[in-house]
């Protein structure tokens, strides 16, 4: 089920790794609608760990909610899990392969964070800052005059037209 009021759209799904690559695409999308394409790729880097981590260690099931938000000028990506169990950062060593997650999101975020739900599991969240506003650039320099001739009269023979092009410049 995917509902998407005006600045807010939730996911509700099993966090498979079949699924995780569907949940980017429409993390994607849904910021691409927004106009928010700069914050793509750090999303779906953090909603990719926070799916995997569900994968990996939620207990009794896989069923959660991904929810992104947009409020102001910030981005809210949050995973709701039916686990109660917190999540930390791991000490890794360099060579690991796995357990790099959490640092990760701490690593593209401007905050995160973990809400604890009682016995109805956790809910694992960061945020983004949202771009500055695309300004205008300011318009193209006006050129009065140009023709497909150049400025010169028909009359005028090819040495002349390039002894007159030559001391041209373009401002601007």
């Amino acid at each position: 089920m995917i509902s998407q009021p005006s600045r807010h759209c939730t996911v509700e799904l099993q966090a498979l790794p079949s699924r995780i690559g569907q949940v980017r695409r429409i993390i994607s999308a849904q910021l691409r609608y927004w106009h928010l394409d700069p914050l793509i790729d750090h999303a779906a880097l953090g909603v990719t760990e926070l799916l995997t981590n569900v994968h990996q260690h939620a207990q009794p099931d896989k069923m959660c909610t991904v929810e992104i938000e947009l409020l102001l000028d910030r981005l809210t990506v949050s995973v709701h899990d039916h686990d109660p169990r917190l999540p930390a950062v791991a000490e890794t060593d360099l060579c690991a392969t796995s357990g790099r997650g959490l640092a990760l999101i701490a690593a593209v975020s401007e905050s995160w964070g973990v809400r604890p739900q009682g016995d109805e599991g956790k809910v694992v969240w960061f945020t983004l800052p949202t771009p500055p506003p695309a300004t205008g650039l300011p318009p193209y320099p006006v050129v009065y005059g140009a023709t497909t001739d150049g400025p010169f009269p028909s009359g005028q023979d090819d040495q002349t037209r390039r002894r007159a092009s030559a001391r041209s410049a373009v401002a601007g």
